[in-house]
């Protein structure tokens, strides 16, 4: 392809409001241009390496027998009523309505649709198991979109469902697919790991490593153990003190609030704190109790509970309790009702201090069960790095990364809302058990971006970039050059390498900072040796440039290409 005939604006300046290396450069390079807040358009380099990326998923996903089909993205909003989603979805589902007041939604998700699909189509067990995936647009109304592509109001994705008749069978079919995006990454180079998640009956994220991530894993140093934070199990063991239990005494503490500052003003370690915070729990008020040197976990806490929401109650609510200001909470000699609940560390603990319910007072020589029972025992605080390996295997540690993937078990949840139903080999009615696999296409390109760069722009993997060879007239107007040029140019395309050949009457030193930007493996640039035949090649990932000799090109080229 022509550079002069194509469309690819690239931009000297990083635009202002482009905050992460990613989205910085794939503006700057020509291959996305934002529309509006989170909506963008995909130009002619971003369509083909969309295009690579789609084959390949494409390609894992026909191994394990998925189906492709491809789904409404405006989607009827009774559907919705039936899992009680329409409201509960929450503000980012867009909701429409049509000139007859039908009331619609742009799809976030597909449970819905799939499940409306099969149940008219699959009555049998005799049809399961079954894999439908696609790859369409996406819509989630983001309250303030962010970082580019990762963060948006319209990206695509490739979802996929599947349906069952045993847990054995979704069991299979999940370990598959998880094989399946493993196989996905591999190949599309990426640097990544896959880490226990949140959602359904189980759950993986897979997490592509990169210093901007927006989210923050827990991996060991020594075994295949990785979480998300959130997620992340902490060892439940801990060594007490055999120190004797002393007298509680109530001593002042003026204006020590936080943490630190009772640390210095005791002179004590932070493990020696009860630090106690009160939660709403499901609109009930309860004591939440962890070390000092720990922070608790509220998504561990809220599914600990099995409860739907848990929040930090509100100053006033505190004082109504408790009579207190929140730097003033202690778990000893709260109202009756009030129930406790404390992370494991909190056992471990020997003559600890906590507040006193009293502004600025504290207890001294506190001791769990002694002077204050516990309503439960729980893993409620965020691991730490550092600590042990959940799994017993070395030690952990903290990276952060961009969430592209996700995989669950769903069960039977959907289906059972939606009468989403089969008849089993005894000819009784059995809800769709379901799995559900998400792979962020947009979001991918963003993370490959941010995986595969430089100073000067970006490095596309060979087999991922929009164009395998960049071919770059230094001088036009040189009738020497240009005929060289476009012999090349002509020579390549027939051997099947994907070309773009820059013809512009631009000076050299634009058409090399654009090469550089837009990142393809190998910029063949024709210049003065041109009348000997020589053209200087230069490798992209590597940064380094060799003369060769028009008739060793086709040869050469082959080698690097083929090469692993």
């Amino acid at each position: 392809m022509k550079q002069s005939k194509t469309f690819i604006p690239t931009m000297r300046e990083t635009p202002a409001d482009a905050d992460i290396r990613s989205h910085q450069l794939l503006l700057r390079a020509g291959y996305i241009r934002q529309n509006g807040s989170g909506i963008y358009t995909y130009l002619t380099l971003a369509q083909r390496v969309f295009r690579k990326i789609e084959k390949i998923i494409r390609q894992e996903m026909e191994a394990i027998e998925g189906v492709e089909i491809s789904m409404p993205a405006l989607q009827r909003a009774e559907l919705w009523k039936e899992t009680e989603r329409l409201d509960s979805f929450g503000d980012e589902l867009f909701r429409l309505r049509d000139r007859h007041d039908k009331e619609f939604v742009l799809s976030p998700t597909d449970e819905e649709v799939i499940i409306s699909l099969l149940r008219d189509e699959v009555r049998s067990y005799k049809k399961l198991p079954l894999t439908l995936f696609q790859i369409q647009t996406k819509f989630r109304d983001e309250d303030k979109p962010r970082y580019g592509l990762l963060r948006n109001r319209e990206f695509i994705m490739k979802d996929a469902y599947s349906f069952h008749a045993t847990q054995e069978s979704l069991d299979e079919k999940y370990l598959e697919v998880m094989q399946a995006y493993t196989n996905i990454l591999t190949r599309l180079g990426m640097h990544f790991r896959m880490v226990i998640s949140d959602g359904g009956e189980g759950a993986h994220e897979f997490i592509a490593l990169a210093e901007i991530g927006e989210d923050k894993i827990a991996y060991s140093d020594s075994s295949t153990y990785a979480a998300n934070i959130a997620m992340a199990e902490v060892n439940v063991e801990y060594e007490t003190s055999e120190e004797k239990l002393k007298e509680t005494t109530k001593i002042a503490t003026p204006n020590q609030r936080t943490i630190e500052e009772l640390i210095e003003f005791l002179a004590i370690d932070p493990e020696l704190i009860l630090k106690s915070l009160v939660y709403k729990i499901d609109e009930e008020l309860s004591v939440v109790v962890c070390r000092g040197d720990h922070s608790i976990n509220e998504h561990k806490l809220k599914k600990a509970l099995n409860v739907e929401k848990v929040e930090l109650a509100s100053e006033q609510e505190i004082e109504e309790l408790l009579g207190c200001h929140a730097g003033s909470i202690g778990p000893v000699k709260l109202p009756v009702g009030v129930k406790v609940f404390a992370d494991h560390a909190v056992a471990s603990v020997v003559n600890g201090v906590a507040g006193a319910n009293e502004d600025d007072y504290h207890l001294i020589n506190v001791n769990p069960e002694r002077d204050f029972a516990i309503d439960d025992y729980l893993d409620i605080r965020y691991l730490q790095e550092g600590e042990a390996s959940p799994d017993g295997m070395g030690s952990i540690k903290f990276a952060e990364g961009i969430g592209i993937g996700h995989i669950c078990k769903l069960g039977t949840s959907y289906s059972e809302q939606m009468k989403g139903n089969f008849l089993n080999e005894h000819g009784r009615a059995k809800p769709f058990i379901m799995g559900s696999y998400e792979l962020g296409i947009s979001r991918l390109i963003a993370a490959i971006a941010e995986q595969f760069n430089d100073e000067y722009g970006l490095k596309w993997p060979k087999h991922l970039a929009p164009f395998d060879i960049h071919l770059v007239t230094v001088n036009v107007k040189d009738e020497v050059q240009k005929q060289l040029a476009d012999e090349l140019y002509a020579v390549l395309e027939s051997y099947r390498y994907d070309v773009l050949y820059d013809d512009r009457a631009e000076r050299a030193g634009v058409k090399f900072a654009d090469s550089d930007l837009i990142g393809l493996p190998v910029r063949i640039t024709i210049g003065k040796r041109a009348a000997e035949g020589i053209v200087e090649v230069t490798f992209r990932q590597s940064g380094e440039s060799i003369d060769w000799q028009k008739e060793e090109v086709l040869e050469k080229l082959q080698s690097f290409f083929s090469a692993d």
